[in-house]
């Protein structure tokens, strides 16, 4: 997978991005709605964090980092 075998937590904002952008290419970050960015970054290969520990400030951070990404 992309980013490599590392277990991702929620403060890995741009190894997050880089593995959504390879998931969902086709998708704008700017349409994703946290409910949805929090669910798809739990489902990540190499996500293990605690699915409490998200807050809508790291959310925020992630869809910044995926934007960045993109471009």
């Amino acid at each position: 997978m992309g980013v490599g075998a590392m277990n991702l937590t929620w403060v890995d904002f741009h190894n997050i991005a880089m593995e959504l952008v390879e998931k969902f290419p086709e998708t704008d970050p700017k349409t994703v709605r946290f409910t949805d960015l929090h669910q798809w970054v739990l489902e990540l290969e190499n996500f293990s964090d605690d699915p409490n520990q998200s807050n809508e400030k790291i959310l925020e951070t992630i869809i910044l980092c995926w934007m960045d990404e993109r471009n």
